[in-house]
């Protein structure tokens, strides 16, 4: 854009910031707009937060309709949760309906078993239980002495999350410095987990295989396998366990966002679906519009991207830094490939939360992104949704939907041979349920990197986006606010402070916080 048009801008931009004073009485402005790019969890509570500050707030969403990775999918009467199915920190949704001035927009389930575990030729299914003797007494055959084992692994990790949430995680930084400055006030007792992986953190502390693999299912929610996950991360077994635990929603997870979407409308939020965001009109320092794919222009004061924050300003913006080129050598998570089956007959053997494992400790200890023979032995989880809420299937019926973490398309572009690995999954976990579940399907839906990749503009179809090692944490992600674009800013999964539902609640304080700073 030219100087002199730019110019015209800046000086628009200050007329209707400033107050006016017009025959004695003082004119007060009305208060910044704000435009958000995407209608997953950190956008719509970034949005909500805004207008109970009184910003003038526009949410625009390419899918059909919100939620981001957090949505749902129908067909003939059967509901499934499209992605997450469970979350931790409920006190964080706590503190936002407090910042917000609102009571609770859904109603919330502690799990108590959190879920239940199936081992690949083992008939028993372990039932993983919060209180620490019932766990203790459901592992007494292989695992002795296991509650004191617990004490002790679960004490240390409720000091490092103590020790650590706070200062790492609720916390915007000003410069690299500020965030060297808050490392140094880590406790340093916890440096030697800096250098162990979270598996070898838990060999530490226990003996069986069932054990371990158990313990490092909470690593997957973050993109990657324990052996590749930093034993920092070992805090969120003491979230899992002891500090808060594992909730559901009532009605399935879309029902987080039907009640946000309630009190949008309440707060008079514009959404706007099957938009997506394909260039911009700006000066080296500003945006004045983002134009859609149908040339539509969206002007705003400022504007907040819960757009994957790495690939948007490279696919965007075309910052030199986010480009593809650039943002391969970044490390991105893994990737989901989902399966919804709709079936026609109860399955008694299914757990609300059911995983399935393996048993070969060998293969299992290579990374999912280079091994191709991970299909061959899938592990997966799988969420019926009906168990608990019997209006998401026809009578007599089951929702049921199956997640396996596969290589993100960096490492596996071709998924012609889909069917195939679906196939597999469905039969290990028919042999498991001893039913043949291909003869009880009614309904099959099955999203690959691929879907994903197109319908959520998740790069490579990674599905928590930026792995979480501890070069791409903190200050080392990229930023919630834009270096060059200095009315542009950033939530979700690719920025502070990471990915995961209360990641992204909490993500959006951060975010409003910056632009309260800005823009008042």
């Amino acid at each position: 854009m030219p100087d002199l048009m730019a110019s015209r801008y800046d000086d628009y931009s200050k007329h209707i910031v400033k107050n006016r004073i017009f025959k004695g009485e003082i004119h007060k402005e009305p208060m910044p707009k704000a435009v958000i790019v995407g209608a997953g969890l950190g956008g719509l509570t970034t949005a909500l937060r805004l207008a109970k500050k009184g910003y003038e707030v526009t949410l625009l969403e390419k899918f059909k309709q919100a939620g981001g990775r957090l949505n749902q999918i129908r067909k003939n009467g059967f509901v499934w949760d499209m992605g997450p199915t469970f979350f931790s920190m409920n006190y964080e949704f706590n503190q936002f309906y407090k910042d917000c001035g609102l009571e609770p927009p859904f109603d919330v389930i502690e799990l108590d078993p959190l879920y239940a575990v199936n081992f690949k030729g083992q008939e028993k299914d372990y039932l993983i239980h919060k209180n620490l003797k019932r766990l203790a007494e459901e592992f007494k055959d292989i695992e002795p002495k296991l509650e004191k084992k617990l004490i002790e692994y679960l004490s240390s990790a409720g000091r490092l999350y103590h020790d650590s949430a706070n200062r790492i995680i609720h916390r915007n930084y000003r410069s690299r410095f500020d965030y060297l400055l808050a490392q140094a006030r880590f406790p340093w007792k916890h440096a030697p987990k800096l250098f162990r992986s979270f598996w070898k953190e838990l060999e530490r502390y226990f003996e069986s295989h069932e054990i371990k693999k158990i313990f490092s299912l909470v690593s997957y929610l973050l993109g990657e396998t324990p052996r590749k996950t930093s034993a920092l991360y070992t805090f969120l077994s003491y979230l899992e366990f002891v500090h808060d635990g594992y909730f559901n929603v009532r009605g399935g997870m879309y029902c987080i966002v039907e009640g946000l979407l309630r009190e949008l409308e309440a707060a008079h939020v514009t959404i706007q679906y099957n938009t997506e965001i394909t260039g911009f009109i700006g000066s080296k320092r500003k945006i004045y519009s983002l134009i859609d794919q149908m040339g539509e222009a969206y002007s705003a004061d400022l504007y907040v991207i819960n757009s994957d924050a790495a690939h948007f300003r490279g696919k965007v913006f075309n910052q030199k830094k986010y480009r593809n080129n650039q943002l391969k050598q970044l490390k991105w998570s893994m990737a989901p490939l989902t399966i919804y089956l709709g079936l026609n007959k109860k399955v008694d053997q299914l757990q609300h939360h059911h995983y399935f494992l393996g048993n070969d400790v060998k293969s299992e200890s290579n990374p999912v992104d280079t091994d191709e023979s991970h299909f061959k032995l899938p592990y997966y989880y799988v969420n019926t949704l009906s168990k608990n809420n019997p209006s998401c299937a026809p009578d007599g019926c089951e929702s049921v939907y199956i997640i396996c973490p596969v290589p993100n398309k960096l490492h596996k572009s071709d998924w012609s041979d889909r069917d195939q690995i679906v196939n597999s999954i469905i039969a290990d976990l028919s042999i498991r349920l001893g039913i043949e579940l291909n003869s009880i399907i009614q309904e099959q839906i099955v999203m690959d990197p691929n879907d994903w990749e197109k319908n959520f503009n998740l790069y490579q179809g990674s599905g928590m986006s930026l792995a979480h090692g501890l070069k791409q944490i903190g200050w080392n992600r990229p930023p919630n606010y834009d270096k060059q674009y200095k009315n542009v800013f950033y939530v979700g999964s690719s920025t502070l402070p990471g990915t995961g539902l209360s990641m992204s609640v909490i993500g959006s304080k951060l975010v409003t916080d910056r632009i309260e700073k800005k823009f008042g």
